[in-house]
């Protein structure tokens, strides 16, 4: 078993890619309440689905994309072992055909030069260490970006828009749409910079009907002047 090659979203992959949230469906309209309230709401929603993700393993694919080129791609298999340690599992094991790295780019192709390696592998640690941020881990970051957020909606589907800028950064922006019967989180974008590139993150969430699992199902990070791009994927959620 080897780390995860990226941990994007943010906390997005389990985290940004575990900054999901999962709360009960409301019979009726949610009633009227305080930001401070709602935050706090949000806050336990996200340790129930945090705590109920330890009983699923799923499939994650993960791609690193460089000039248009996939650099890096592979599956794995994920769990929670019994310490709560996520543990990756390699599917598309080709022995020697593939160059280990250390976290949290996990494997390169043989072919990259070993000082492109090493600096992507700066790089890319740099970039997962800022997106970090954008997960709202406390229930004080989630009511500091609902208070000075600019709310919109319903849209079409029914969601309702957070948007805030000045989050982590100077500039930078966040939007969330959220299901306001289930509290769920159905998309969040990120646009900020990091050592001078503009960045850009989307993430789209999905929702295990049997359990109300919340997940981040699909997510990219893109970093338009380097013309560098990482996707990771996660399905096949199964309960044990």
């Amino acid at each position: 078993m080897r780390s995860k090659p990226i941990d994007v979203i943010l906390k997005l992959g389990t985290a940004m890619l575990l900054s999901l949230t999962m709360a009960p469906a409301f019979a009726q309209a949610p009633p009227p309440m305080t930001e401070a309230n709602r935050a706090m709401q949000i806050a336990q929603a996200r340790q129930a689905n945090a705590a109920l993700m330890h009983q699923y393993l799923w499939q994650s694919r993960v791609e690193i994309i460089k000039n248009g080129t996939v650099k890096d791609m592979r599956l794995e298999q994920v769990s929670y072992d019994p310490n709560g340690q996520l543990q990756h599992t390699t599917l598309n094991d080709q022995g020697g055909n593939k160059m280990y790295l250390p976290t949290p780019i996990g494997f390169l192709r043989r072919g990259i030069a070993e000082h492109e390696k090493e600096e992507m592998e700066k790089y890319l640690a740099g970039l997962k260490g800022m997106l970090e941020q954008y997960t709202l881990p406390t229930a004080g970051k989630i009511l500091d970006f609902m208070t000075s957020a600019k709310p919109s909606g319903p849209d079409a589907q029914g969601l309702f828009q957070m948007s805030g800028n000045n989050v982590v950064l100077p500039g930078d922006n966040l939007t969330l749409w959220v299901n306001p019967w289930t509290q769920h989180v159905r998309r969040m974008t990120v646009t900020t910079t990091f050592q001078g590139d503009s960045v850009q993150l989307d993430a789209t969430f999905a929702t295990l009907p049997q359990t109300n699992l919340n997940y981040v199902s699909l997510a990219e990070a893109t970093v338009a002047s380097k013309q560098l791009s990482v996707q990771v994927q996660n399905y096949n959620y199964t309960h044990y």
